[in-house]
């Protein structure tokens, strides 16, 4: 969720050109592989098509396996007809909806699925678009809260009143970005003890008139637990019966969103929770999509104001648009409609049981080395944590995550934050793509690192300014 930020020399080659394999030109004579093109500046003349390709391509071969990413939320196969569905429609953009308009009905039809699949009252008067991704939909989501705080009264609510949001410690990153960007003062709900994400009562007690919402998440990063929803929205609802303050809440459903509708049917999280003003997914995580798309829907017109939404004419017609981009292709929102009409409600859920069942399994028998001790077990999001056992001093979380590294395997190592950093965890995603026999594999390259581990004398030191794999 996020865009990678580069500068400065980061390249640790030290040669200024692209190594070239003199077979490509020979292949292609026509290419002029006959120099090394540059590695940090265009090159004055242009290539075969063939060639370009071969480089880009051996540099990428480079990259790990995705299948092999136990760090990632996001999707890393769909079948070869979405890949072709997407080619055929990735010179499409979105914001172009009088050009291609049904590329817009698409759109708009997935915004109503997701409306009936969350519960909405009227699916039909739910107002959603799409996203790049769940970092713009919080964005979006975080506005409509600030603007509709702003409109509530705007002598009691004056400029110089400062709005806050209220969450837990565990959100992730694009939340405290939001904070930063509109100026809007966090409050956090640390962790305490075994309890790793929002608490209800610590929540409506950081409530008061400034308060614009309360983000609860459906499935912390952290640890893949569900935050209870229904408590917060009932801890709001006494909050306003002795205070009269009525604060929204959003749920930002990233991933359990696409997961708690058809394995947690009756766990109480969605439209159905009147408090509920907006909700979040990523189509790209368990969505089923290759990255980037996201979804942000409002339960009604009123839960987002009207002057956030903009028309544009200029490409044709009239049409409302609010997003933080403009110009994206239409490919992500095809594949998403592809991926809702391909596997409907049983085969969502077929695909997300097993996901769920992997994890379930392969948490047991890590429980079962005795190295370990589990803070989940993927019975919620298809996510688990744990950590070394307490009489484990030898080796910690971090020379595991290394060691697995060497096995091709990439798990994130981390330490949690206030009031748990004395606690560091190794986190596993379980994805469509990462199947039982894959958990197999897995689980027999940790038992077979383990007998080293446990002749170190003590874990091996990590410098504090290193970062791991994983961060928040």
């Amino acid at each position: 969720m996020g865009m990678a930020l580069h500068g400065g020399r980061r390249d640790t080659a030290k040669r200024p050109d692209i190594s070239v394999n003199p077979i490509y030109g020979v292949a292609d004579p026509v290419s002029g592989m006959t120099t090394n093109p540059p590695r940090r500046c265009l090159p004055d003349g242009p290539m075969a098509p063939s060639a370009a390709y071969q480089l880009v391509h051996d540099e990428l071969m480079l990259d790990g396996n995705a299948r092999q990413n136990l760090a990632t939320f996001v999707t890393t196969w769909m079948e070869a007809q979405a890949g072709r569905l997407m080619s055929d429609c990735r010179d499409k953009n979105m914001i172009d909806k009088d050009e291609y308009p049904r590329t817009a009905e698409l759109e708009r039809r997935c915004v109503t699925i997701l409306a009936d699949l969350w519960h909405a009252p009227d699916p039909h008067t739910v107002m959603g678009c799409s996203t790049t991704g769940s970092s713009e939909a919080c964005m979006l989501a975080g506005l409509a809260f600030k603007r509709r705080w702003a409109k509530r009264n705007p002598v009691r609510y004056p400029a110089t009143a400062r709005p806050n949001l209220v969450m837990g410690i565990n959100t992730q990153v694009c939340w405290e970005k939001f904070c930063a960007y509109w100026e809007v003062e966090p409050r956090r709900v640390p962790m305490e003890g075994d309890r790793f994400h929002l608490d209800p009562g610590a929540a409506a007690e950081l409530c008061d008139e400034n308060t614009i919402g309360v983000v609860t998440i459906l499935g912390s990063t952290f640890d893949g637990s569900y935050e209870p929803v229904a408590e917060v929205c009932a801890a709001l609802d006494d909050l306003q019966e002795r205070t009269g303050l009525d604060v929204p809440v959003h749920v930002d459903g990233a991933s359990g969103a696409m997961v708690a509708p058809f394995l947690d049917t009756d766990l109480m999280w969605d439209f159905r929770l009147p408090r509920v003003s907006s909700i979040n997914t990523s189509g790209h995580k368990y969505g089923l999509v290759y990255p980037g798309v996201g979804w942000a829907l409002w339960r009604t017109p009123e839960c987002l104001p009207e002057e956030l939404v903009f028309r544009v004419n200029y490409l044709g017609g009239e049409m409302p648009t609010f997003a933080l981009n403009f110009s994206r292709p239409g490919a992500q929102v095809a594949a998403q409609y592809y991926t809702f009409l391909r596997l409907g409600r049983d085969g969502f859920r077929a695909v997300q049981q097993t996901s769920r069942d992997v994890a379930c399994s392969l948490s047991a028998r890590i429980a079962e080395l005795g190295d370990f001790r589990m803070l989940t077990r993927g019975d919620e999001l298809p996510v688990f944590a744990f950590t070394t056992a307490e009489e484990i001093t030898n080796f910690d979380v971090y020379d595991v995550s290394r060691r697995l590294r060497e096995h091709g395997w990439l798990v994130p190592a981390y330490s949690f934050p206030a009031n748990r950093q004395d606690l560091s965890v190794l986190r596993v995603v379980c994805r469509n793509g990462f199947s039982a026999d894959l958990s197999d594999l897995f689980l027999d390259d940790l038992r077979t690192l383990l007998p080293e581990l446990r002749k170190q004398s003590a874990p091996m030191e990590r410098p504090v300014e290193v970062a791991t794999a994983f961060h928040h």
